[in-house]
Order: structure tokens, then C-alpha cells, then sequence
């Protein structure tokens, strides 16, 4: 597996990943009807952002967004977000994809990554931050409307470098 980054080719494999994703209405808290123009727009970061893919050869097995959480005063802080194609979880793509962000946020010179709304029962995504270095700073109770659990947190989740 190899981490590069994304070029407008890649789209017709990274739209099915982020529709399988937004349509479960499991992990993300996007509209499950966001049409692909609205999605790339939303996903495909532009500079000094970064969207990269992961990538078996010419398959994309998952991709990820990154860049500056806010603007202004906030400015030093990083953001990422990630998607796995669903036969690919499990495999270590959201780890290598996440460390990659990591990696390329301090290379940046940011001051930290936080991640804005993480859905406290995805257990693996949650379990894979806390393994990578992040802590849940604060959790929004009821935030996220889960198909089948119904009103969940969202957690903040950050890590200082």
C-alpha cells in the first residue's frame, strides 16, 4: 500500500468510499444525500490543504483530507478526516493513513491536530486516534443521530506535537 496524493482520476474510485460512508449515516455527520460535485468540492482540499489516497496498486482502498482546523487565531491547529473503502477496514489503511497526516501536519509547523466531531460509537476510529497519540478533550452528548443507536456524542479529539 502506498499513500500519494490525490489526482482528479482518483475520483471515480473515492466517491463510492465517501457515499458508502455518508450514506450509513454511522461515522459522519455529512448530508447522506450530497451529490459527488458537492462532495468533491467538500473533499478535494486545496493547497495549503492536501487530500491524499491509499492506494493497492491502482485500487484506492481509502483516502484522507487534512488541513488547518481554522482560520485566524486558530490557524496553527491541524484537521484531518478519513474514509476507508469498506472491504479494506480492518486492514491497517485508516492507521497509515492517519500517521500520514500526522507526519505531514508537523512538517507544516502546525501546533496540533484536532479532530472536530468524532462519533463516540465508532469504536475504531476512537480506539485508532487514542493509539495514535490523541485524547477526547471534550464530548458534545446526543450531537449525532445514529441509525440504530439513536442520539450519540461527538467527541473533540486532539493531540499537541
Amino acid at each position: 500500500m502506498v499513500i500519494r496524493e490525490f489526482v482528479e482520476q482518483d475520483w471515480s474510485q473515492v466517491w463510492p468510499i465517501i457515499q458508502d460512508v455518508i450514506r450509513a449515516q454511522e461515522t459522519f455527520p455529512y448530508d447522506p444525500a450530497m451529490t459527488p460535485d458537492a462532495a468533491y468540492g467538500m473533499w478535494a482540499e486545496a493547497p495549503p490543504g492536501r487530500t491524499v489516497v491509499a492506494a493497492d496498486g491502482e485500487r484506492v482502498l481509502g483516502t484522507a483530507k487534512m488541513g488547518t482546523n481554522r482560520p485566524g487565531p486558530g490557524a496553527h491547529v491541524s484537521t484531518a478526516s478519513f474514509m476507508v473503502a469498506a472491504d479494506a477496514r480492518g486492514q491497517g489503511v485508516g492507521t497509515a493513513l492517519c500517521r500520514d497526516a500526522l507526519t505531514w501536519a508537523r512538517h507544516q509547523g502546525y501546533a496540533g491536530m484536532q479532530f472536530n466531531a468524532v462519533v463516540e460509537s465508532n469504536r475504531s476510529a476512537v480506539d485508532l486516534y487514542r493509539r495514535e497519540g490523541f485524547e477526547v478533550v471534550g464530548t458534545v452528548p446526543g450531537a449525532f443521530r445514529h441509525p440504530t443507536l439513536g442520539r450519540v456524542g461527538l467527541h473533540v479529539m486532539y493531540q499537541e506535537f
